[in-house]
């Protein structure tokens, strides 16, 4: 039998990037639909769940995407609304990478050293991989995670959302520039940045002599890449007396990581990937 990947997606166009790593990752056709949204998707999801004998379901799955996370969020939830009984498949929300991505880094990062107890900063993580990251960063025992934003308002937005959603404390602070993040780190022992294409957040003089930091990772892959002074291709490496992990250098894990997750979903019709599932399977894979 057939499996099949059913691509829901939030925006216009279903991402090619996510159908790719599902071919990799086991399924045998992937079915996108672009534009999908919680008042739309019942039609979409009794498909999967009315076609196959029980013991058959388990070859049926849903993926969910797009460029949304809160979207994204929304409408894994009323995937789910839909299932009674057996009548289920299995389901993975990765929208724009974030739960992979943000599993891999934190999980290379663990690799690199200890985070329990440790002060953490998420540099411009108001977005989806930085969220997801604070979660997973205080989940492991950080004595502080912060998060910052060039808008203390969004950071507090952040914290918040974070806060109802899965009942993490994250602190919220405003650095709008290169200096003021700078400072935040100063007593910080991991960092992550998770800013957006191209923006430099730190400086090398703003970390190279900051001897409280021991573990580094940068989400940005495009230059100038986050933080300055380190490579895309870090693996581990120890630049100043702290251990960094560049985007790339994290970026195989977050490949192996989705495609694993592909892979697992075929297994049984009942299982959820959410940002703690990944999380877990990626600290295995690291």
């Amino acid at each position: 039998m057939k499996k099949l990947l059913f691509q829901l997606d939030t925006d216009a166009h279903p991402a090619v990037f996510d159908s790719v790593v599902a071919y990799d990752g086991g399924a045998d056709h992937v079915i996108g639909h672009g534009n999908v949204t919680p008042d739309n998707v019942t039609p979409l999801v009794e498909g999967t769940i009315f076609t196959r004998a029980p013991k058959e379901k388990k070859n049926t799955a849903i993926f969910v995407g797009g460029s949304d996370m809160v979207a994204g969020e929304k409408l894994f939830k009323a995937v789910q609304k839909n299932f009674f009984a057996d009548f289920r498949v299995s389901v993975m929300l990765d929208s724009n990478g974030s739960n992979t991505t943000a599993a891999a880094g934190v999980a290379k990062l663990l690799s690199s050293g200890e985070i329990k107890g440790k002060k953490a900063v998420v540099l411009a993580g108001t977005g989806p991989v930085g969220r997801r990251a604070a979660v997973m960063l205080a989940k492991e025992g950080a004595s502080e995670v912060i998060i910052s934003s060039r808008d203390s308002g969004r950071a507090d937005e952040a914290c918040a959302d974070i806060k109802q959603s899965f009942d993490v404390d994250i602190t919220p602070a405003g650095a709008a520039s290169c200096d003021d993040r700078g400072k935040l780190i100063e007593d910080a022992q991991v960092v992550f940045a998770t800013g957006a294409a191209g923006v430099e957040l730190l400086k090398l003089e703003h970390w190279e002599g900051n001897n409280s930091l021991e573990l580094m990772a940068d989400a940005n892959a495009t230059p100038p890449i986050g933080i300055g002074g380190t490579d895309m291709m870090d693996r581990g490496k120890d630049r100043n007396g702290k251990l960094i992990w560049g985007a790339i250098g994290f970026g195989t894990l977050k490949l192996a990581v989705h495609r694993a997750c592909i892979a697992k979903l075929f297994e049984s019709n009942d299982q959820l990937f959410d940002a703690e599932e990944i999380f877990s399977l990626a600290k295995t894979m690291a």
